[in-house]
């Protein structure tokens, strides 16, 4: 997206506001940035959906800023705070900030840090992770990264688990981002907190041949029991070629596909012993390869199973899956075709239409915010016009969208944009999503002014607490500023209103600087753009 019209600004964020979180609460304080840095790993006003880029020094200004202001364990309690809540679109940022909270010159922010690992680093693969930070944080100096504070730590985070969860955690995830479960072991020189531990430890250390010398005529206590006949099933899996063992061990030890060989995986057998058992999320983002594979056959058990999985009340709600997350996965699969091209298939019609249920019922997994919202869309239907990175048209995405908060939200407005003006659009919460998406591109629209909505609210005396704007159009019009246009309705309303520009096609351009910090553009849209929204409306980012 690009400006146009009589308001345009830099396209990047340099705001140069107070970092001490006083004055104006519209201010972007360096403790906002660092809130917005943890969420989705910058600390301007533009989410990237999709962006996945690596986390550096670049884009953490404000969290380099607190730590030499001396408030680094503030710092590690929002650390804290938005990796365990849900809050965090992408992990990285808190692993970064993680990292470089513990080789702070303050020694309380390091002993805050560390102290912090095993709560922020919940799996091997978090921890690999900030452990590879810590050695690109400290790369160019002569000094290393595993000192006592690091060593204990790490001895700590294996040391404090439960031995069967941590006997499954290791070997689901052996290593990753070039770490293994040896080096940490080795470097942090940990000394096992008890004998379950211990047997681990070996098994990682050492292999499985020298756990079965050491435990051959050892009495060991039942834990210790536990974990040793875990991990013979861990090992008799590997070395198995043997189709209706291999099954058998997966459904009897609820085994994963991680422990499994890639011989293993060839089988259609072996896959339908795997799928009984796997989130169901999980399953959805592999539908098409399942479905190449010819595991999911028209009219099979099997597929009538995944079926009533997929439509299960149960089954969505244990899972937790958000209807956009499901909107996602079924235009993926009704397309035929992986994004490299290399894996296709012929969707099922009996799986679409059960992901169409899905979609419906999942609604009742998004927990409502409890704000006012103005949702104002400008798309078209155009069939080249889709959100990057995915299969939605950007007219259905709007409307999927737009239903989301009609739905869940008891005060949404939905207002369309038609030609320099606004007017209420008729969406319900009753209306499917095909009814919604004709609702909202039956009238014509034209440019986007995005300081309309704020305009017509205040005029109407409508209270707004989130304006959220939806187009597909490449160019916004500012017929006036809209920070100013939101400061008018904050003082009229009384509400602490807040503005989000989503650019449902664009990949990554700034609109504005617009130095107000109830202000968010969106670039794209996926799952996260949702919480990013949520977050700005409940004043956490």
């Amino acid at each position: 997206m690009e400006p146009s019209g009589s308001t345009t600004a830099s396209a990047s964020s340099n705001h140069t506001l107070n970092s001490t979180g006083g004055g104006c609460p519209w201010e972007v304080s360096d403790k906002a940035k660092l809130c917005r840095f943890l969420c989705y790993g910058s600390d301007g006003d533009i989410y990237t959906a999709r962006d996945e880029g690596h986390v550096s020094m670049d884009s953490a200004g404000a969290l380099l800023s607190l730590l030499q202001e001396g408030r680094g364990a503030e710092v590690v309690e929002e650390i804290k705070r938005f990796s365990q809540d849900g809050r965090a679109v992408r992990l990285g940022p808190s692993l970064f900030a993680l990292a470089l909270c513990s080789q702070h010159s303050e020694l309380k922010t390091r002993q805050a840090a560390f102290k912090a690992l095993r709560e922020v680093c919940r799996d091997p693969a978090r921890l690999f992770s900030f452990i590879q930070y810590k050695k690109e944080l400290k790369e160019g100096m002569k000094c290393g990264i595993w000192g006592r504070a690091l060593r204990k730590a790490v001895s700590d985070w294996y040391n404090e688990q439960d031995a069967m969860s941590l006997a499954a955690a290791v070997t689901k995830c052996k290593q990753r981002e070039g770490w293994s479960h040896h080096d940490l072991l080795r470097l942090s020189h940990t000394k096992p907190a008890n004998e379950a531990i211990a047997l681990i430890s070996k098994y990682i250390t050492k292999g499985w041949k020298d756990v079965q010398v050491t435990y051959a005529d050892k009495e060991s206590s039942e834990e210790v029991g536990k974990v040793l006949s875990y991990l013979e099933v861990v090992e008799k899996v590997k070395h198995s070629c043997d189709e209706t063992e291999v099954i058998n061990l997966i459904e009897e030890h609820k085994l994963e596909r991680e422990q499994l060989l890639t011989d293993h995986l060839k089988s259609k057998q072996v896959w339908r012993a795997l799928l009984k058992e796997m989130p169901l999320e999980s399953v959805l983002k592999i539908l098409g390869r399942m479905t190449s594979n010819k595991i999911f056959e028209p009219g099979s058990s099997e597929t009538q199973a995944l079926c009533e999985r997929i439509e299960s009340e149960t089954a969505l709600k244990k899972a937790k899956i958000h209807p956009f997350s499901i909107l996602l996965s079924s235009e993926n699969y009704k397309r035929g075709q992986g994004y490299q091209g290399k894996i296709k298939w012929e969707p099922d019609s009996s799986i679409l239409r059960a992901m169409d249920v899905a979609f419906y019922k999942s609604f009742m997994n998004v927990e409502p915010v409890g704000k006012r919202f103005i949702v104002a869309v400008d798309v078209s239907t155009s069939l080249s016009s889709v959100v990057p990175g995915t299969s939605i048209s950007t007219a259905v995405a709007a409307a999927a969208i737009t239903m989301i908060f009609a739905r869940t939200e008891t005060d949404t407005q939905v207002l369309a944009y038609s030609e320099g003006d606004l007017v209420p659009c008729s969406v319900s919460a009753d209306m499917s999503l095909a009814q919604t998406t004709v609702e909202l591109v039956k009238i014509p629209g034209g440019s986007t002014d995005c300081t309309l909505p704020i305009t017509w609210a205040t005029e109407n005396d409508k209270t707004v607490d989130v304006f959220i704007i939806l187009t597909n159009n490449p160019l916004w019009t500012f017929t006036a500023s809209p920070v100013e246009s939101l400061k008018k309705h904050r003082q009229k309303s009384g509400a602490n209103s807040k503005l989000v520009m989503v650019g449902l096609t664009s990949i990554g351009q700034a609109i504005a600087d617009m130095e107000d910090r109830g202000l968010l553009i969106i670039c794209g849209f996926d799952l996260g753009a949702l919480s990013v929204i949520r977050n700005l409306a409940q004043d956490l980012i």
